[in-house]
């Protein structure tokens, strides 16, 4: 008897849980569902405004428009030979068109049409005056989802706009499109169970790079001429450098972070920053000085009141430049490689000082330093966000090792340490801190950034030149490569601003060399390195320009010369 009714509970049991699952499956997927079907009117909204648009003005050509660049845009719409109409609904389309081919677009800001009416009524002009921006997914626009690719993050619209949207407004852009980013803004690839995977403008077969993944494939099929993007390790860099654009991370603090959400709340031992993306570094520029303005310091008392440094940015004086061509823990593709030697010397020949640069320990940094700063609670916040959710596909390893307990990390780092010491390293430290070991790792983090500066400074450097990962890697290669993130992390805890200009495509000579390819450990990660950039001949490869915290406007200048002599180089050859 007593038999029966414990089976009987038992089985009540098991039949309760698997009704509460699949009612949690059902409720998750009427969400998705219904978060499609809005993006399905969102879209078809861009194309009837862009269609009306058209109707009624039928000798409207979008060519010319499409193929200026920013700062030129500008110039057009201050002296009024370009109607903001014109500009506004020529990217809308542009915007439409593009996202059918490579789903970059999340939503339409439909109250951008409001913001059109009054910036055409406003008599001052500001500097992006009716320049229409993409913005990320998960930076705030009033009465639109900031989702970061969460079911649960649906149909909470943000009751005001991030500070930096409040800011473009503020200087006459017109915010009117969000794009896609992969689930939790943990990967630099690009997709999550809402929108889909965003594809590589120039091959579907591989990612654009995130977390700002789909601003880097709209700029580049020419569907935005400028967007923002956020970057905790690489997120807007990745993308620019995959897809072949401009993309700049500012010094931490240089632009408000009000209004953003973060891949890791709370955490503190990583610096994110905010930044611009385009197809050229003026227009880089020409965006952080209007976001560099008494509004934004004035909406966030916490930015310090730093506006664009014209003199240094227009400088032309001869640069003392470090340089490298491998972090000696991540083995440079031979194009990564090829693409900073010839920079090098295309420097060199224009007068500047190029001076090997050794950085310090980033074997030590990756794994002591990089992977604990950010799993420090034991990848306990991380999993947080995924309560209640279904993960995409793209994220399995890493959940996968963020859900093991940590004697089971302890004991599988022990187990491979002899097959993959990278990989053993990793697992043991994301295992969670006491209060007194996360201190431990804040003074260590800030002797390594003393470290490095004393470095850079007995050099005498002005800036920094070094590789960005390249070319874009396969779809589902990013979670199970996170090593490639070496050349980027390191800056975010530095807090250095760094931006990635393309200078080369990857050649044949490239791909025959990349078949030897063994990396410095010839570990999984190394092997699973050459596999996802195979077969990339002809695709963008950049090289990434750096400067010491504050120091934004040399970064960027420095990002120029690397463009025009690169530019110079292509009209020669």
């Amino acid at each position: 008897m007593v038999i029966s009714l414990v089976s009987a509970l038992l089985c009540c049991s098991a039949a309760t849980i698997l009704l509460l699952q699949w009612r949690r499956r059902r409720t998750l997927q009427s969400l998705i569902a219904e978060a499609r079907a809005r993006r399905g009117r969102s879209l078809q909204d861009m194309e009837k405004a862009a269609r009306k648009f058209r109707d009624q003005n039928p000798s409207h050509q979008p060519d010319p428009i499409l193929s200026l660049s920013l700062p030129e845009l500008c110039e057009k719409l201050r002296n009024g030979s370009l109607s903001p109409e014109a500009v506004f609904y020529t990217y809308v389309d542009k915007a439409s068109k593009v996202t059918q081919d490579v789903n970059c677009v999340t939503d339409y800001l439909k109250d951008s049409e409001s913001q059109l009416l009054h910036v055409k009524s406003t008599e001052k002009k500001g500097l992006l005056y009716g320049v229409p921006v993409s913005i990320k997914d998960s930076i705030d626009c009033k009465g639109h989802d900031s989702t970061s690719g969460f079911v649960k993050c649906l149909n909470r619209p943000a009751t005001t706009d991030a500070v930096v949207v409040q800011v473009l407004k503020h200087q006459g852009a017109i915010p009117f499109v969000k794009t896609n980013v992969p689930q939790s803004l943990m990967s630099y690839d690009c997709s999550n169970l809402i929108f889909g995977q965003t594809v590589h403008p120039q091959d579907h077969t591989r990612t654009p790079g995130g977390s700002s993944g789909g601003e880097g494939a709209l700029i580049k099929s020419g569907g935005s001429l400028l967007g923002i993007g956020t970057d905790m390790g690489g997120s807007i860099r990745l993308p620019a450098g995959f897809c072949g654009i401009c993309g700049f991370k500012t010094t931490g603090n240089r632009i408000s972070k009000q209004g953003i959400m973060a891949g890791i709340r709370g955490q503190k031992s990583v610096t994110a920053g905010v930044g611009p993306m385009a197809k050229d570094v003026d227009s880089l520029a020409l965006c952080l000085r209007a976001l560099l303005c008494e509004e934004m310091f004035r909406l966030d008392p916490r930015v310090p009141p730093l506006p664009f440094n014209e003199q240094v940015y227009s400088s032309s004086h001869p640069l003392r430049i470090g340089y490298y061509a491998t972090d000696s823990f991540t083995m440079p593709s031979p194009s990564m490689k090829r693409a900073v030697l010839e920079t090098k010397q295309l420097l060199e020949k224009a007068g500047h000082v190029l001076i090997p640069f050794q950085p310090i320990q980033v074997d030590h940094f990756m794994f002591n330093i990089g992977t604990r700063g950010v799993f420090a609670d034991g990848c306990a916040t991380f999993l947080e966000n995924f309560e209640g959710e279904s993960s995409d596909p793209r994220l399995k390893d890493l959940l996968y090792i963020a859900k093991l307990p940590n004697w089971l990390r302890h004991l599988l780092s022990w187990i491979i340490r002899p097959i993959s010491p990278r990989i053993s390293e990793a697992l043991k430290n994301m295992t969670e801190r006491s209060v007194k070991e996360l201190w431990v790792l804040h003074t260590e983090i800030e002797k390594y950034c003393q470290k490095f500066i004393a470095e850079w400074k007995k050099l005498d450097l002005d800036v920094m030149l070094c590789p960005e990962l390249g070319p874009a890697f396969k779809i589902g290669f990013p979670g199970k490569v996170s090593v490639g993130s070496s050349y980027t992390l390191l800056f975010n805890y530095l807090d250095f601003p760094a931006g990635v200009v393309p200078v080369t495509t990857v050649t044949k000579e490239d791909e025959e060399e990349l078949k030897s390819h063994r990396g410095y450990y010839n570990d999984k990660w190394d092997k699973l390195f050459v596999k996802a950039m195979e077969g990339a001949v002809g695709f963008p490869v950049a090289v990434q320009c750096v400067a010491l915290p504050w120091q934004d406007e040399l970064c960027l200048r420095f990002m120029r010369e690397v463009e025009n002599l690169t530019k110079e180089r292509s009209r020669v050859s």
